[in-house]
């Protein structure tokens, strides 16, 4: 003999299934109150990783630069109008480093490079014009080919 709930309970049962599937989900947000903490951070980008939150990553260079292991650059050596001198420091700073990974020529190259690539567009070209001079400048210091 075969049970067969009443129609009553057929309802019931179906709505009692769907929701199960929604325990899962967060209750649904009232209008204009705040999102969670976690959907605003990934709003904002930032990602968790082993349950901390990672800082911002939008100023990643500026951290390079300021906390790099490749020099010591004296502060504000980027800003010299002579790229004989600009050469000179990053010479001297890539020479007197201990925590440098390469050689020195190539520890104050990539420094050079690295300021022209992330200025970007934003470079105007007369600082473009004395940075890359600056890279020919430290190309003789060490009696490297000059490139045109």
């Amino acid at each position: 003999m075969d049970f067969t709930p009443p129609a009553c309970q057929l309802d019931w049962i179906a709505d009692r299934a769907t929701d199960r599937s929604r325990e899962d989900m967060p209750p649904p947000r009232k209008h204009g109150s705040k999102p969670t903490q976690a959907a605003a951070a990934r709003a904002k980008g930032v990602r968790r990783k082993g349950g901390h939150a990672k800082k911002d990553t939008r100023r990643w260079s500026q951290h390079v630069t300021e906390t790099s292991d490749a020099l010591d650059l004296r502060e504000g050596v980027f800003t010299l109008d002579d790229p004989a001198a600009m050469a000179r420091s990053l010479k001297r700073s890539a020479e007197d480093s201990r925590r440098r990974k390469s050689d020195p020529y190539r520890s104050a190259m990539s420094m050079l490079t690295f300021y022209i690539n992330r200025a970007g567009k934003n470079l105007p070209a007369r600082r473009r014009d004395i940075l890359e001079s600056a890279k020919d400048e430290l190309r003789k210091l060490y009696g490297r080919p000059i490139r045109k």
